[in-house]
């Protein structure tokens, strides 16, 4: 070892720049929060002042990325071990913990406070159990304590749109119900196939994820049974007034494609090579994105079509 070596200075974690901060509020989760939200407040009857639509889209927005920063806060000792999530900006000393709690906290007072001040309070109440839901009662507590973290902690991620709505009319309905509904049902097998070709992470974080539990046929066999039970849960969403042919015809053909491509998974054994499993639940978690984005873009259509053809 060199003279030069033994005097050059210990690296310290890297200094924070602003796409750490950006990252900590998870961008991508944020984006469909957002889509689904503005899908909810669009489809709702009724007209709203269009800044009045943005704040509260924008609100929605900063309350997923609060709930987003309070989950790298708390998870960041798991998250420094799974492959997937080490490079985060906490785990990986970028941002300081301290900092992505207060981030968190700031952020989720503000989006609640301006949502009941520029919409209504029920709207904010809803916000506030969805945060509430996302960073306590997922992440907190059944994230490290059973199997079925992922399907009761959907809900959180399942609400945006039920919010939506109600800033836009202050009540509720059956319509905005069955959208949380049907991202509520749509999240295990999303995420489980997401479980399944990332295997391995959950175990080395000692997270009681359904593969790690209970094994990837098991998993397999929940993926087919949710994929089976969206198809009536996303049918009852296009008999409201929300929906129509446009949305009936996407849904038809989706849910075709979803339940194949769960089958398919489902059908995996052993004897099959781990190129091939691995591409069937890579292509599964591909389709799951796609069949929720047009779920909603089929539903934003119709409210264009409706409002195009009053």
């Amino acid at each position: 070892m060199s003279d030069a070596t033994l005097e050059a200075p210990l690296a310290g974690p890297a200094e924070a720049e602003m796409g750490d901060f950006w990252a900590l509020l998870k961008p991508r989760v944020m984006s469909l929060v957002v889509f689904t939200a503005m899908v909810g407040l669009v489809a709702a009857p009724g007209h709203v002042h269009p800044f009045i639509a943005f704040v509260s889209i924008l609100c929605i927005a900063v309350g997923g990325g609060a709930s987003g920063a309070l989950n790298m806060w708390w998870d960041a000792d798991i998250d420094a071990v799974m492959r997937r999530t080490r490079n985060r900006p906490v785990p990986s000393g970028r941002v300081q913990p301290g900092d992505a709690l207060a981030i968190g906290l700031a952020l989720s007072g503000f989006s609640v406070m301006l949502l009941g001040l520029a919409a209504n309070w029920m709207a904010a109440g809803l916000l506030a159990f969805t945060i509430f839901f996302y960073a306590v009662v997922y992440t907190m507590w059944l994230k490290r304590r059973t199997p079925q973290n992922i399907v009761i902690g959907g809900l959180a991620g399942a609400l945006p749109p039920l919010v939506g709505w109600v800033a836009a009319t202050g009540s509720f309905a059956w319509a905005p119900v069955l959208m949380v509904a049907l991202v509520f049902m749509w999240t295990p097998p999303h995420f489980w196939a997401l479980a399944l070709f990332v295997r391995g992470d959950y175990g080395l974080a000692k997270v009681p994820m359904l593969t790690e539990t209970h094994g990837d046929r098991t998993t397999r066999r929940h993926i087919l049974a949710y994929a089976v039970l969206l198809v009536p849960v996303s049918l009852a969403l296009g008999l409201t007034p929300v929906a129509g042919v446009v949305y009936l015809s996407a849904s038809v053909v989706l849910n075709l494609l979803f339940v194949r491509s769960a089958w398919i998974v489902w059908r995996r054994d052993h004897a099959t090579s781990e190129a091939d499993r691995w591409g069937a639940e890579k292509g599964l978690f591909k389709l799951s994105l796609l069949y929720l984005f047009l779920h909603f873009g089929a539903l934003l259509a119709e409210a264009a079509l409706g409002t195009w053809g009053a």
